[in-house]
């Protein structure tokens, strides 16, 4: 089987923070040359701030619209059209700053020597954008494997219990056990699913109430649960298998150790462009707490999927109290374009 052909990705240079550092490089650019010249004076450092900064301006503002184009061509021809685009913006800048102020002497060798400034800056930058291309791929196929980790991992006591019950209620209660082979099936199928994959928040809830009908099942009255969920867009989708394990963190963290049991919050609340979801869950004393680190490892793998999809946008925070552990989700109802 072939490779797959690397495409050339620009990144997008029509943003705030992307202008200011290329303004500020340029103007960098510009004091580097002008002290490196024989000649030091503010009309010089004008002239030239002014010639630099249209071809970095107008060399952006080109890629930005070439930007989707480009990204659907092969590495050597994108990389390749990019550089061909700097060139040519320098090229008709050069001309023009030649025909408003001539500066006599050699205008062809003149514009070699800006040619082949530029050309020198374009390929040390593009060659930069290819390196941070290659480490973004590398680190998202990382994440994407600790991701698929994360959503094919059941807990194997969990499986167990399940098939407990399952084999426990076929004589006595049929219905049931069917219930609880569906409502696992359908844990099995979520966590074999494509890694990162979004569905609507109502498919993600019911998922967790077919997790909390088999856990109830195991713990009976132990278990208690207030849901408290608004009324979202359907639109609004977050990635799979993103509640069930903080859901399940809460039950063997905080409900499972105590012999008495515990209520478990959960509300789900529409927050303009966000979504907010808060989970509390009860805290047992010192000497009945699990020293298993999965509660952190699990929440670290939720964060890293959010960042991947949403940036800083999304956060997840907890607040351990005296009594009451809360986990708090924020996230956009929608995915950052990148």
């Amino acid at each position: 089987m072939s490779a797959r052909p690397e495409h050339f990705v620009i990144p997008e240079l029509c943003n705030t923070t992307a202008i200011t550092l290329l303004v500020l490089f340029s103007q960098l650019l510009v004091v580097i040359l002008v002290f490196a010249g024989n000649e030091l004076s503010w009309v010089r450092f004008g002239l030239m701030s002014l010639f630099v900064q249209w071809i970095a301006l107008g060399s952006a503002g080109l890629l930005c619209l070439l930007r989707q184009p480009l990204s659907k061509l092969s590495l050597p021809l994108g990389s390749t059209l990019a550089f061909g685009v700097v060139m040519c913006v320098t090229l008709a800048v050069s001309f023009t700053a030649e025909a408003v102020v001539p500066s006599g002497g050699d205008m062809g060798l003149r514009v070699l020597g800006q040619l082949t400034i530029a050309g020198i800056i374009t390929a040390l930058v593009l060659r930069y954008f290819y390196v941070q291309q290659r480490l973004r791929l590398q680190e998202q196929a990382e994440l994407q494997s600790r991701i698929q980790a994360l959503q094919s991992r059941i807990r194997p006591h969990f499986l167990f219990n399940s098939m407990n019950i399952i084999a426990s209620l076929i004589a006595v209660d049929p219905d049931t056990a069917e219930s609880v082979v569906e409502d696992l099936s359908e844990l099995f199928r979520a966590s074999l699913n494509d890694a990162g994959n979004q569905v609507p928040i109502s498919e993600e809830l019911d998922l967790c109430e077919r997790y909390i009908r088999i856990e109830s099942l195991r713990l009976g009255e132990r278990l208690q649960m207030v849901w408290d969920v608004d009324e979202l867009s359907p639109s609004t989708r977050i990635p799979m298998l993103t509640l069930q394990p903080l859901l399940e963190n809460a039950i063997y963290h905080g409900i499972q150790p105590l012999p008495e049991g515990g209520t478990i919050e959960i509300s789900v609340k529409d927050d303009d462009d966000f979504v907010q979801i808060k989970i509390l869950n009860p805290v047992p004393p010192p000497s009945q707490v699990s020293e298993s680190q999965g509660n952190r490892m699990a929440l670290q793998n939720i964060r890293s999927r959010l960042s991947v999809l949403y940036g800083t946008r999304a956060t997840l925070d907890t607040d351990a109290g005296a009594e009451t552990f809360v986990t708090q989700l924020r996230f956009p109802k929608m995915p950052q374009t990148v």
